[in-house]
């Protein structure tokens, strides 16, 4: 079981109260290993007894659980969802920490002796006992590092989920090991960090394994941007949301993957 403990948050907006029907957050504890690890965890109180999706969100590298909570903030708009803000630990990225002092998650399968993949399998095991998890909406996203973690659980873990919803980051390579699903994609045209280029290659790709169509339709038509739909056939849809910004995760953008989890659950 995971041992939780009760957290009081401070959400940037306009100093309007908390909605009533928004979960408490509480901070959750696992060890892994020889390894301690936690999240933040928001769930209703109905969770216990009644079927409840499942949402994982995975902040970037540098990131915290608690900022992931914010700027990713998935509970404000799906209070009757169970949803986790899991911590990475220190981390090495080639290019902007090579020695690893920031926090944040493996890329690819076998990395850090898969640290962040056994974290997963922890959580979803003791989530699973402690809420009553509705297995077919159980649903991952995350920004930058959080959203390539993303694309190898879809790789590694892939069956669990409804959807998924990656922002910010490219993964050709593990699009191979990919299994048809319903995708919506995060990106700024002017990212400077993880190329629009390098995410345009992986949005394509992910568009060819989902068997889409060649042409989209505008998605969310009431919103700016739209994002363009790609259907398919086989109902494992794809969905290109790209901004005008550069790498900053959008200020709308957990509003939408919302959106986008809703209209998807596995048959």
């Amino acid at each position: 079981m995971l041992r939780l403990c009760f957290l009081s948050l401070c959400f940037v907006g306009t100093g309007t109260a908390t909605p009533a029907a928004e979960p408490a957050a509480k901070r959750a504890e696992w060890r892994v290993g020889d390894t301690p690890r936690e999240a933040l965890v928001c769930a209703p109180a109905s969770a216990t007894k009644a079927a409840s999706p499942l949402v994982f969100v995975f902040h970037g590298h540098g990131g915290t659980m608690r900022h992931a909570s914010v700027s990713i903030g998935v509970h404000p708009h799906w209070p009757e969802a169970i949803c986790v803000y899991p911590q990475g630990l220190n981390t090495p990225v080639k290019l902007t920490d090579p020695e690893g002092k920031k926090s944040g998650w493996q890329i690819t399968a076998g990395e850090q002796n898969d640290r962040d993949l056994k974290f997963f399998d922890a959580m979803l095991k003791s989530l699973r006992a402690d809420y009553k998890v509705d297995e077919t909406r159980v649903y991952v996203t995350g920004h930058s590092n959080g959203g390539r973690f993303t694309q190898l659980l879809w790789a590694e873990r892939g069956d669990v989920f409804a959807a998924v919803a990656p922002s910010g980051t490219t993964a050709v390579g593990l699009t191979k090991s990919f299994k048809p699903k319903p995708c919506l994609h995060i990106a700024g045209e002017k990212d400077e960090l993880v190329k629009f280029a390098w995410q345009k290659q992986t949005m394509d790709a992910v568009r060819k394994l989902n068997g889409c169509e060649s042409e989209g339709a505008p998605w969310d038509k009431e919103k700016t941007p739209a994002g363009v739909v790609y259907a398919s056939k086989r109902g494992t849809p794809f969905v290109e949301l790209v901004y005008p910004g550069g790498h900053t995760f959008p200020t709308d953008g957990a509003e939408r993957i919302v959106t986008f989890f809703k209209q998807h659950a596995k048959k």
